[in-house]
């Protein structure tokens, strides 16, 4: 299948690469280009413009970083919709607002495209090892034609509604995690206060009824010192953003949500460490 993927950051990469495995053509577009060189070495073809690569393109899959750019690649001037034809699928996988997924939608309905908003969950690993989790709203007819590829760079695709549902289910997805990155914080900071031997405390953790995704992935890192990103701290303050101001529309309280928010909140844009991995919350403590 001939593809065009906009986006190749952490997760992108590795979804392509498993595309490319799986013996897909794909033509790849970023704003850098020196991102793209570890797809391209893999046998990406190279587009200069997101219109570029959604030209001869049975689908095209995007992944950014934060809404306006999602809003810049399909509806900007060598955006996707300049160029794209009718019967194209257009699937975009960024974590966005579920009201762009309903305007991106729209347009598609209007002028005979298919589009999905698919977001994921399972962070760098779950990219390079195709086993990530996505979630999917949109187009009925255009889910059920792309199940197939999602399982080649997935473990588990579920479908949840209409356009905006699949960013609806992410943000979920993002509250939960919220709860579990600040508990494994928590839990280091007390453990380490304590004077516990933290690889011991972690493996015992693990085994027990506090076992999590997020503990048994980030902290071996820390414990490294190893703070790059599986999933970067400002796009995760992102989501959260996004996810309490859905809360809002939907007149409801998340205090825990929000405090995470907060705290966040100091490790991005009060300690300019948003380039670090989620993981990097623990800073707030262990180098203050």
């Amino acid at each position: 299948m001939k593809i065009g993927f906009i986006g190749t950051g952490v997760m992108g990469t590795g979804i392509i690469n498993n595309l490319l495995t799986a013996g897909h053509e794909l033509t790849v577009y970023n704003r850098t280009k020196s991102k793209a060189d570890n797809v391209l070495n893999n046998g990406a073809h190279w587009a200069d413009t997101p219109a570029k690569a959604t030209v001869n393109n049975e689908v095209v899959f995007t992944m950014v970083g934060y809404p306006q750019d999602v809003e810049e690649v399909y509806f900007g001037n060598q955006g996707i919709f300049s160029v794209a034809e009718p019967g194209q699928l257009i699937v975009d996988m960024t974590t966005s607002t579920p009201s762009l997924a309903i305007k991106i939608g729209a347009y598609t309905d209007k002028n005979g495209l298919l589009a999905l908003d698919a977001p994921v969950s399972g962070g760098d690993i779950g990219a390079k090892n195709a086993t990530l989790t996505i979630m999917v709203g949109g187009n009925k007819t255009a889910f059920d034609k792309l199940v197939p590829l999602f399982k080649q760079v997935g473990q588990r695709v579920n479908y949840f509604g209409s356009y905006g549902a699949g960013q609806h289910a992410k943000m979920a997805n993002q509250i939960m995690i919220a709860g579990t990155m600040t508990g494994l914080t928590e839990m280091l900071v007390y453990a380490r206060a304590a004077k516990l031997d933290l690889p011991t405390v972690l493996e015992t953790l693990n085994s027990g009824g506090a076992a999590n995704w997020s503990m048994a992935n980030y902290v071996p890192r820390i414990l490294k010192g190893d703070y790059t990103p599986g999933f970067f701290a400002k796009h995760f303050l992102k989501d959260l953003r996004i996810a309490l101001d859905e809360a809002d529309k939907m007149n409801l309280n998340l205090p825990a949500t929000n405090q995470a928010k907060q705290l966040y909140e100091q490790l991005v844009d009060q300690r300019n460490l948003g380039n670090d991995g989620t993981q990097a919350l623990v800073k707030l403590w262990w180098e203050s």
